[in-house]
């Protein structure tokens, strides 16, 4: 695997880790009222990691649409 393939794999990779780990902390603050800790406010703390999904999938949009050819999945 060429380099440049591996830093958009490696990329692609974190901004997904950082979709499922904003995703899963949402589920946990929806079904348990523990899970919440410290945040007093759950909405915000929902709206921030919703932000974070948000920030994560346009992170992998700009691969797809930007980096797609280094990646080594060509559409087409």
């Amino acid at each position: 695997m060429q380099l440049s393939a591996q830093l958009i794999k490696a990329a692609r990779m974190h901004a997904e880790g950082e979709l499922e780990r904003a995703k899963t902390n949402i589920i946990v603050y929806m079904e348990s009222a523990t899970g919440i800790g410290e945040h007093s406010d759950i909405v915000e703390a929902i709206q921030k990691e919703l932000d974070t999904m948000a920030l994560a999938n346009d992170r992998l949009e700009m691969l797809e649409t930007h980096f797609n050819e280094y990646s080594g999945n060509r559409k087409g």
